[in-house]
């Protein structure tokens, strides 16, 4: 999904990578894409527009592109983030970067659309990291502790038992708590990534994974969108290999804190992908700041375990590959 430049995710019943700014009254939050757009986010328009707009349900931030290019709302941390990286090691993980380009008074960055060449294409979205929110929203969302009642909706609507008595009573739950408990409930905290949704080659789409955070559990899950496919998983294992050994060269990656970035997982019957996207929350560290996408996450100490997160998916697709 696309990043308004917002400090938040959106709190829709679709909890994907789309940025709301929570504190906007609801007129001005983007609506959420649909539960397909939500993990096909760059599927490929072919010579139909029709299918674009009935999967890229806000136009605002999406629009179809030419010569195999989607045309993304420009938002300027995002698009420094692929100037940067045309000239990085992971230029080869990350969508084609293609300029600015103006449409219907809109400025939109112009990237590779990853679904071109592939048929009837089984997608997967995994948002990487320890956490989905910046050190800086969480200060501040402290700093302003009000009792939520929309927010209160979203946890219950989620898990009923989740809001303590006092929550129950007030029926609300601060933005701080909410940030928390989001990412805690899912895998994002102890395997430092999530799926966010799988589309099937049948076009079936599965967005049930709020609560899955088990080992297993997870691992369940990469095999029902393997759905058999050996060519896929094989790929699959090289190509988080080499995403790895890029990341670990990677001047940019050594100096930024990625939040909220995905890796996208496409196959088909004959090949198969992965590439790194989603860079509207990437931000530089602070000086003097270093970080090994590794180690546990303090507050203060900026890391992400984003490379935690990719040795937790590259064990679990090898245990799939092995028990082939």
């Amino acid at each position: 999904m696309a990043s308004t430049g917002s400090s938040d995710d959106d709190l829709s019943d679709w909890e994907g990578p789309v940025d709301v700014d929570l504190d906007d009254p609801p007129s001005k939050q983007m609506n959420p894409w649909s539960v397909v757009t939500g993990v096909t986010k760059w599927i490929g328009l072919g010579k139909s527009k029709k299918l674009w707009t009935q999967l890229a349900g806000h136009q605002g931030s999406f629009q179809a592109g030419e010569s195999q290019t989607v045309l993304k709302k420009l938002l300027d941390r995002e698009r420094q983030a692929y100037v940067k990286i045309q000239s990085d090691p992971l230029k080869d993980f990350t969508p084609g970067y293609r300029g600015e380009v103006q449409k219907q008074g809109e400025t939109y960055i112009q990237l590779q659309d990853l679904l071109s060449g592939f048929t009837c294409p089984c997608v997967m979205d995994v948002k990487m990291g320890c956490r989905t929110y910046h050190e800086v929203e969480l200060k501040k969302a402290r700093e302003n502790p009000v009792l939520r009642k929309d927010i209160y909706k979203k946890m219950t609507n989620i898990d009923p038992d989740a809001p303590t008595q006092e929550e129950r009573e007030k029926q609300g739950v601060t933005k701080a708590r909410y940030l928390r408990w989001r990412d805690e409930m899912s895998s994002s905290v102890n395997l430092s990534f999530r799926i966010e949704g799988i589309r099937k080659d049948d076009g079936s789409s599965s967005k049930g994974f709020k609560q899955v955070h088990l080992r297993d559990e997870v691992r369940e899950k990469f095999r029902f969108f393997l759905g058999g496919n050996k060519i896929a998983l094989e790929t699959y294992v090289k190509r988080l290999e080499a995403i790895k050994a890029a990341e670990e060269s990677s001047e940019f990656f050594s100096k930024h804190e990625l939040v909220g970035s995905s890796l996208l997982f496409v196959h088909d019957s004959e090949k198969a992908n992965i590439w790194v996207i989603d860079f509207g929350k990437t931000q530089a560290l602070p000086e003097g700041v270093k970080i090994d996408h590794r180690s546990p996450w303090v507050e203060g100490n900026h890391e992400d375990q984003y490379l935690q997160g990719l040795d937790n998916l590259i064990a679990i697709f090898t245990e799939l590959a092995n028990d082939t």
